[in-house]
C-alpha cells in the first residue's frame, strides 16, 4: 500500500482517499484552443474574464445552467455585452420546469443578458484569437471571449491507471470504498449507485459516512451512504430560483403550483404517495428549507392539507421553517453547518448577531441563501426578536442603508467600487439590489461631483426605454400636463410609419407610448420625434396628470392644465428612491385623481390642498392631506422641500407611500412646514439637484459614441 508522487517520492498509507474531483468539460469545437476561450472554473479563469473586460466589450457563453448563468452575470458586472448560447429550449432545463424556466429569462434579459435558445455552436473561429462563433443553423455573431460553462468531467486518469474500477467516475460503495481495499474516493470524483454528484452537499454527506467508517475500527456501521437528494439554488443577484428531487411532472405524480404574474413568483411542489419528492421556487423560495426537510424525512402529508404546504400563500401565519428543524439538519449546505451547531454556538458565545454567527461558525458566508434562517434562529435561541432590527442593504453587506448614506457623507466617497472597496462588500462586483441603490445615494449626497455610473443600472435605465417580453422596446415621450399638440401628433404617426410601429397606445399618465421599437432604432426614433424623455423606465418624476381646467371644464376653480406643465417642467429628470408621480385637479371633483399620488394637488375655493403620499398600484393608498396653500410659488416650494427630504431619507425603491408611513406624517409636517430654516435649505438642495438634470435622449443623439449600446451586433450567414 504505496503512494508514489510524480518525482518518485513514495508513501505507505494504511487507508487511501481520493479526492480529486472534476475538470471542465470543454467542447471539442473547431477553434475551441483559441486565445480567448476558456472554462470557468477557478481562479484564473475569472482573471481572464477580468483581465478580458479591460480591452474588450463582447462575451458569449455557451451553456445556460447554473454556472453559464453564473458566469453570464460576472460578466454583465465587468461591463460587457454577453450573449448566452443553450442548446435547449429553456434555462436551466436540468433543474427547472419550463414556467421556471421562461420567467428566469425575462428576469435576466431585465438584467442585461441576450439570449440563444434551441442553438448549436459549429466552430469558434478567428486567427490566433476568437473573432466569432458560428451555429449549425447557418448564422454567426462576433465575440471578443468564450466561456465554455457545459459541464464537468471526473478526474479519473490516476484512479484509471492505479486499476481501480471506474465508469463515469470512481465507483464506490455505501461507505465511499473503492474496488481496492483501504482506498475510498468523495466528491465529484465518485460514482455511487450509478450517480455522480457536481455539487458540495452530497460530498459532506459523503464525507461523514467515510470518516465514521474509518474510525469505526473494523466495526460495522449500521448505515452507508444511500445517497443525496440533489438540490439548487441560484446564486445570481437579485434573482431567487430553488429547485430539488423530482419537479417534472409524471403519470404517478400530482402538483401544486402557485403563479403571482405581478409579483413574479412561481411555486410548485410535486407529490406522490402523500410524499413531497419534488419543488420548484422561483421569486420567493422562503419555503424551500421545510419543503427540503420534508422530502429527506419522506414526511407522510396525508393529513396535512395540501395547500398548507405553501403557508405563505395559504393565508396562515407563517412560521420559520427553523422551528421543524431537527438539530443534525443544515441550515448552511454551502459549509455543512447544522441547526444545533448554530445553536449551541449562540448559546455558549453568547452571539447576537447574524455577522457574530457567520464569523463564529461560518454559516451564510458563502452564498449567503440562509441567513434569513439563521436570524430565526437567534430569535428562537435567545428571545430577542432580531428579524425586527434594521435589515442591511443587502447580502453583500452588513450596512444598513442609512449607515451606506452616513458613510458616503463622512468619507466622501464618490463611486460605487469605492463604496464596497472601502466598507468591505462581501462581493467585489455588489450585486443588483445594492449597486443601483449605491449609484443613486451617491448621485443624492453629491450631485455635482459624483458623477453617474451606467453600469450600476437596469437594462431600462441604460438605454432609456422600457424593454418589453420580445426584446423589443417602448418609447414615451414627453407629453407636459398631458398636452399635446398637432406638430407633436404629426411627429409620433410619422416615426410609427418610418419604423413600423406595432402598437401605439393613450395610457393612464395621459401620454402616447410607442411598443416595439427596436433597440437599434431607438436614437433615430427619439431623434426624428424631437421630443424629450418621458422617464417612463426610471426613478424620477414620471408624469404631472391634469384636468382641463378652469379654461374650459365650468367646475374648475384653478389653472390645473398651468401649473401640472410647470411642476412637470421644474422636477422632470430629478432622480428619486423610487417612481413619483404627480397630479393637478382644478376643484374637488379630483378628475386627475389627485388623491392616489405621490404629490397631489387640488384646486379648491382661494387656494390649494396639497396631499401626499399616494399610491394607486397594487397597495392602493389615499393620499394624506398635508397642507393648504394660496399661491403656485407655495406649492412648488413645499413640494420641492418635500420631495428633497424624501430623496435624501427614503431608502432606494421605497414609494413616497411606505415613506410617510415609515416616518410618520406628523415628522413630516414638522420638517417640511413648520422648521423654516430646515425648509430654505432643504429647497436649496433641490435647486442644486435639478441643475444637474438633463434630458439623456438629447444628449446621445447629439453624441455618436453613447449610440455605440445601441448598435446591433452583426449577424453573418455561411455560406
Amino acid at each position: 500500500q504505496v503512494v508514489v508522487s510524480k518525482n518518485g517520492v513514495e508513501r505507505s498509507y494504511d487507508k487511501l482517499i481520493f479526492a480529486t474531483g472534476s475538470n471542465p468539460f470543454m467542447l471539442p469545437l473547431p477553434g475551441a484552443d483559441k486565445e480567448g476561450v476558456i472554462a470557468f472554473r477557478n481562479i484564473k479563469d475569472c482573471e481572464t474574464m477580468i483581465d478580458t473586460s479591460r480591452k474588450y466589450k463582447r462575451a458569449t457563453v455557451i451553456g445556460g445552467g447554473l454556472l453559464g448563468l453564473e458566469a453570464a452575470r460576472g460578466l454583465l458586472n465587468l461591463n460587457m455585452e454577453v450573449d448566452v448560447i443553450h442548446i435547449a429550449d429553456y434555462l436551466m432545463e436540468r433543474q427547472l420546469d419550463s414556467q421556471a424556466g421562461k420567467m428566469l429569462k425575462e428576469e435576466l434579459e431585465a438584467q442585461g443578458m441576450t439570449f440563444h435558445l434551441q442553438k448549436n455552436t459549429k466552430e469558434i473561429e478567428g486567427k490566433k484569437r476568437v473573432e466569432s462563433i458560428s451555429f449549425t443553423d447557418g448564422t454567426r455573431f462576433k465575440t471578443d471571449l468564450v466561456v465554455m460553462a457545459v459541464g464537468i468531467k471526473p478526474n479519473i486518469a490516476l484512479a484509471q491507471d492505479a486499476g481501480l474500477t471506474t465508469e463515469r467516475a470512481i465507483v464506490v460503495d455505501d461507505f465511499m470504498q473503492t474496488s481496492a481495499p483501504n482506498v475510498y474516493a468523495v466528491g465529484e470524483c465518485a460514482q455511487h449507485r450509478g450517480i455522480a454528484y457536481g455539487l458540495v452537499a452530497p460530498l459532506y454527506e459523503q464525507g461523514k459516512v467515510l470518516a465514521a467508517h474509518i474510525c469505526s475500527e473494523g466495526q460495522s456501521l449500521e448505515h452507508g451512504y444511500e445517497g443525496s437528494l440533489v438540490y439548487t439554488q441560484l446564486k445570481v443577484s437579485g434573482v431567487n430560483v430553488f429547485s430539488a428531487g423530482e419537479f417534472q411532472d409524471a403519470e404517478d405524480t400530482k402538483a401544486i403550483r402557485v403563479h403571482d404574474e405581478f409579483e413574479g413568483i412561481y411555486k410548485k411542489v410535486v407529490v406522490r404517495d402523500n410524499k413531497v419528492i419534488g419543488a420548484v421556487l422561483f421569486g420567493d423560495t422562503s419555503d424551500s428549507t421545510r419543503l427540503l426537510s420534508m422530502m429527506r424525512n419522506e414526511d407522510d402529508i396525508s393529513g396535512m392539507s395540501k395547500v398548507a404546504l405553501l403557508p405563505s400563500e395559504s393565508g396562515e401565519a407563517p412560521v420559520s421553517p427553523v422551528v421543524a428543524m431537527a438539530d443534525g439538519d443544515n441550515v448552511c449546505d454551502c459549509n455543512g453547518i447544522s441547526k444545533g451547531e448554530i445553536c449551541s454556538a449562540i448559546t455558549d458565545q453568547g452571539l447576537t448577531t447574524v455577522e457574530q454567527v457567520k464569523q463564529c461558525t461560518t454559516a451564510g458566508r458563502s452564498c449567503g441563501g440562509c441567513k434569513p434562517l439563521i436570524a430565526d434562529l437567534l430569535t428562537l435561541t435567545t428571545g430577542e426578536d432580531v428579524g425586527n432590527a434594521p435589515e442591511p442593504m443587502c447580502g453583500c453587506t452588513e450596512y444598513t442603508h442609512e449607515e451606506v448614506v452616513a458613510e458616503i457623507r463622512e468619507l466622501g466617497l464618490s463611486h460605487p467600487r469605492e463604496v464596497m472597496n472601502v466598507l468591505g462588500w462581501e462581493s467585489d462586483e455588489g450585486c443588483s439590489k445594492c449597486r443601483p441603490a449605491i449609484n443613486y445615494y451617491l448621485k443624492m449626497v453629491d450631485p455635482i461631483k459624483n458623477a453617474d455610473d451606467p453600469t450600476s443600472r437596469f437594462i431600462n435605465e441604460r438605454v432609456h426605454a422600457n424593454i418589453n417580453h420580445n426584446g423589443t422596446f417602448t418609447v414615451v415621450p414627453r407629453m407636459y400636463g398631458g398636452v399635446t399638440n398637432a406638430d407633436q401628433l404629426r411627429k409620433i404617426a410619422d416615426v410609427a410609419d418610418k419604423y413600423n410601429v406595432p402598437l401605439l397606445k393613450v395610457t393612464g399618465g395621459q401620454r402616447i407610448d410607442l411598443f416595439g421599437v427596436e433597440k437599434e432604432d431607438l436614437p433615430k426614433v427619439w431623434s426624428d420625434l424631437g421630443m424629450r424623455s418621458g422617464s417612463a423606465y426610471a426613478k424620477a418624476l414620471r408624469t404631472v396628470k391634469t384636468c382641463v381646467g378652469e379654461q374650459f371644464c365650468r367646475f374648475g376653480t384653478q389653472d390645473s392644465i398651468g401649473l401640472g406643465v410647470e411642476l412637470e417642467k421644474k422636477f422632470e429628470y430629478i432622480n428619486t428612491p423610487h417612481k413619483v408621480k404627480m397630479a393637478v385637479s382644478a376643484c374637488p371633483r379630483n378628475c386627475a385623481e389627485s388623491g392616489i399620488k405621490d404629490f397631489g394637488v387640488v384646486g379648491v375655493d382661494g387656494g390649494w390642498e396639497l396631499y401626499v403620499g399616494g399610491n394607486g398600484g397594487v397597495d392602493l393608498r389615499g393620499g394624506d392631506l398635508f397642507c393648504k396653500v394660496k399661491t403656485k410659488e407655495e406649492i412648488i416650494d413645499t413640494i420641492s422641500a418635500f420631495m428633497q427630504y424624501y430623496r435624501e431619507n427614503a431608502r432606494y425603491l421605497e414609494r413616497t407611500s411606505h415613506f410617510v408611513e415609515r416616518v410618520g406624517l406628523d415628522h413630516m409636517k414638522k420638517v417640511v412646514l413648520e422648521d423654516e430654516e430646515g425648509r430654505k435649505a432643504l429647497i436649496e438642495r433641490m435647486d442644486v439637484a435639478l441643475s444637474t438634470g438633463k434630458d439623456p435622449w438629447k444628449e446621445i443623439v447629439e453624441k455618436e459614441e453613447l449610440q455605440q449600446e445601441f448598435k446591433k451586433k452583426q449577424v453573418e450567414v455561411l455560406s
